[in-house]
């Protein structure tokens, strides 16, 4: 994991015009929020079962996630390497794993090596120049 700093972070925003606003940039709600944190999760480099993310997180300042009025308050960004299984689960007991279409295999690494940190730094930091420009 790469933490990047940037001027995002304790910036504010509401949580609905911030996820219409970011989308156009190709951001997408994290799968693991919660209604009082989140981040918007963006794809900077994919190559077979590697993926290299910019997360953005976040906390609830007022009201919960599944409002478009929550305040949001941005927290640290950082750059994030997970690298997947693209094969089949071994596991036996499995007939979407057998068929090779098995969305729920654990990860081979959560947090990948990232190699040329200075280049996904760089990248992530670009990225989060075009989100500051969103942010009112």
């Amino acid at each position: 994991m790469l933490q990047l700093q940037t001027e995002l972070e304790g910036k504010m925003a509401y949580f609905g015009d911030m996820q219409d606003r970011i989308a156009s940039l190709g951001y997408s709600i994290g799968s693991n929020w919660e209604y009082h944190k989140g981040s918007f999760d963006s794809i900077l480099w994919r190559e077979e079962g590697e993926t290299i993310y910019l997360r953005i997180p976040f906390v609830v300042m007022e009201g919960e996630l599944d409002q478009s009025e929550a305040h949001i308050k941005f927290q640290t960004p950082y750059v994030i390497k997970h690298v997947i299984n693209i094969g089949l689960d071994n596991d036996e007991n499995s007939l979407m794993s057998s068929t090779g279409f098995n969305q729920f295999q654990k990860p081979i690494d959560k947090d990948g090596h990232i190699e040329n940190k200075n280049r996904w730094e760089h990248a992530g930091e670009e990225a989060v120049k075009k989100v500051l420009r969103l942010v009112q």
